[in-house]
């Protein structure tokens, strides 16, 4: 530490030397001692982790920390971009949405009414077989009602 001027005193010696005063040389180099006491005892303490002065930063300090590296038409156009595509995903959700009810809806009423006219025709397929089982026996529900056709027979030459 550099000496002390006393300029309270208003007093110098004629050969321009400074007053010091002797407590103050003995705290100085107290001081000094204990701040290289001070730095090694930090240093072990940052070596072995034990430094818990500064709280964590949490990952959007850090991300908003490295913004300040780029400059700013990078950052401009990184933030255009970032809302731009939450936009558009905001967008084609939306609209994937309004599709997707529009198909559905506009296809069961278009497709129900071809699904219930070929399950009715079904019903009384089922309806005709059966009373046909009834009336004529088990045969010839199966067969349809019609004889089986005669095969041709095959002539050896």
């Amino acid at each position: 530490m550099a000496p002390v001027e006393d300029h309270d005193s208003g007093m110098e010696s004629q050969e321009g030397s400074q007053s010091v005063d002797p407590d103050l040389e003995k705290d100085s180099s107290k001081d000094e001692s204990s701040d290289k006491g001070q730095s090694t005892t930090k240093q072990l303490a940052i070596e072995n982790g034990d430094e818990d002065d500064e709280p964590d930063e949490t990952l959007a300090e850090r991300l908003w920390g490295l913004t300040e590296m780029f400059p700013e038409s990078v950052r401009n156009v990184t933030y255009s971009t970032v809302v731009n595509t939450k936009l558009g995903i905001c967008k084609a959700y939306g609209f994937s949405r309004s599709a997707a009810w529009i198909i559905f809806s506009t296809s069961i009423i278009l497709f129900a009414p071809v699904i219930f006219e070929v399950e009715r025709a079904n019903m009384e397929e089922m309806q005709r077989n059966q009373q046909k089982q009834l009336l004529l026996g088990p045969n010839s529900a199966i067969s349809g009602g019609v004889p089986p056709p005669l095969l041709p027979s095959v002539s050896q030459q």
